[in-house]
């Protein structure tokens, strides 16, 4: 599986925003954004021109593969399911992402950010309904309950997530247990829920060229 090791501020500075792709450090004064909100590269203050369609397609799917961390090889998979699934491609493609396990366990707080939640997915960490799921894309459905399983929350990262977790930030598609560090999901996600800008109508563009 391949793997992005090089500095994943280049990612929010490339697509012009912030991704929140390091958690509290995009906060803080030493966010790369704020300190040098330019594209990466030697000749990045030059007069870049202006992109062509296929440019701004390219953009849209790379700023929704970098934003929940999924490879193109995964994301074009998820795009094809969409594609035979009810409803509008696009948003059923955002839905199918925007439910992945390790973006519902950094939606619930639990995780500073998507790159820490999907780790403590894969470290075993995360339980649903009960059985230890170590797979980040699993996909939560209306019903579900994730939780840190018992044996983890003596850790002190969890001790210190306890008191470090905002529920105010938690969408209404889910339900927050603090105490506990578990979280239920009232309902399937929707467009509405996903918090960013994104253009999904152009990666439908880009995969039907």
């Amino acid at each position: 599986m391949a793997r992005y090791i090089d500095s994943v501020c280049k990612l929010c500075r490339r697509e012009g925003e912030k991704l929140y792709l390091k958690g509290n450090r995009c906060f803080s004064p030493k966010c790369a954004m704020d300190r040098r909100g330019t594209p990466p590269g030697e000749h990045s203050t030059q007069f870049r021109r202006k992109e062509s369609d296929f440019g701004n397609q390219l953009r849209a799917k790379q700023k929704i593969k970098r934003l929940y961390g999924v490879y193109e090889k995964q994301f074009r998979r998820y795009f094809k399911r969409a594609l035979r699934m009810r409803g509008v491609t696009g948003e059923t493609l955002l839905i199918l992402l925007e439910s992945r396990l390790d973006n519902v366990v950094y939606r619930l707080n639990i995780g500073e950010s998507r790159a820490q939640a999907r780790q403590l997915v894969r470290h075993g960490h995360v339980s649903v309904n009960g059985h230890k799921t170590n797979i980040p894309s699993f996909l939560v459905k209306p019903g579900d309950v994730i939780a840190v399983r018992d044996r983890s929350k003596a850790l002190p990262f969890f001790k210190a997530r306890v008191q470090e977790i905002d529920g105010s930030k938690v969408p209404g598609w889910l339900q927050l247990d603090t105490d506990n560090l578990s979280g239920s999901v009232l309902a399937a996600p929707t467009r509405d829920d996903i918090e960013f800008t994104l253009n999904e109508q152009l990666v439908v563009e880009f995969y039907s060229r």
